[in-house]
């Protein structure tokens, strides 16, 4: 399965910043993608099962 980035609901506002990282969750190493500018707003899928960047070229 091909992942197809879109967006769902609303769009960041201006101001907003999007950051990603590898995080511990329950012990396990997270792909993150968080807007650091509100609460709350952020996703994250196991390091394992997140696409490389050579995947989306």
């Amino acid at each position: 399965m091909t992942p197809t980035p879109g967006s769902v609901g609303k769009l960041p506002t201006e101001g907003s910043e999007i950051v990603a990282a590898i995080d511990e969750i329950d012990g396990q190493p997270h792909l993150v993608i968080a807007n650091i500018a509100r609460d709350g707003a952020w996703i994250s899928v196991p390091r394992d099962e997140a696409a490389s960047l050579p995947d989306w070229e």
